[in-house]
């Protein structure tokens, strides 16, 4: 596939991105909006507590105590809801960066076998080049060494040519699509390594770790409930 292809290929495939990336930000203000109206709410309530509940009957005070916890329920939902946000728009973008190093592997070997390719064929070349110097040689008793000599360089200079074209050639692959991992990308997970593919965060405030990768911790969906990975699930249970 020629270069032109892979590049436009890519294109069409990220044409709806900005449009997707666009929605799930909206989406983030509007949860950062009403966890504000939330908070603010909540404020009000235990200012209020705090004003009447020497004159609140136990009934009443639980009652506004259960609107309150209500409210922080509700400000951890959105929170939680912006994050599944937030880890969607980073599966999007890291899609299409997969499908980039995709490409670009594929049209590395592309350019690879068209390289052999025409090592192969500059070695036919070489090889009838030299089979018909050796009949001329043989049909030429006649001719005299400097006459032989006059043609050589000549025949060294085309060697010399394309020995360059080939060497130049021959370094794009590893030179230009080699392409180093940041050293400044965070790590997570047990394995130590980026953050790619589909993650889940540990449920303990106090993980050293927080993220882990679906497939190093077994799973392949997301469980229900709080979910502990297996590390912070030992310290647990010696307690």
């Amino acid at each position: 596939m020629a270069k032109g292809m892979y590049l436009e290929h890519y294109l069409d495939s990220i044409e709806g991105l900005p449009c997707e990336l666009q929605r799930n930000f909206s989406l983030m203000e509007d949860l950062d909006n009403r966890t504000e109206e939330k908070k603010t709410e909540i404020s009000e309530l235990a200012s209020e507590y705090v004003a009447k509940v020497r004159n609140l009957a136990s009934e009443e005070r639980a009652q506004h105590l259960k609107k309150i916890e209500n409210a922080y329920n509700k400000c951890k939902e959105y929170s939680d809801d912006k994050v599944q946000l937030a880890m969607q728009i980073y599966e999007m973008v890291d899609k299409h960066i997969r499908r980039l190093d995709a490409d670009l592997a594929r049209f590395e070997n592309d350019l690879q076998e068209k390289l052999d390719t025409g090592s192969m064929d500059s070695s036919d070349e070489k090889q009838s080049r030299k089979d018909k110097n050796i009949k001329d040689k043989r049909g030429s008793h006649g001719r005299d060494k400097k006459g032989s000599d006059q043609d050589s360089p000549k025949q060294k200079k085309t060697k010399t040519g394309a020995n360059i074209s080939e060497s130049l050639l021959a370094m794009h692959p590893s030179d230009v699509l080699d392409m180093p991992v940041d050293p400044n990308e965070p790590t997570y997970c047990l394995c130590s390594q980026v953050s790619y593919g589909e993650m889940i965060g540990c449920d303990n405030s106090d993980c050293p770790v927080e993220w882990f990768h679906f497939a190093c911790v077994g799973l392949t969906t997301k469980p229900k409930g709080k979910w502990y990975c297996p590390r912070c699930t030992q310290e647990m249970r010696k307690k």
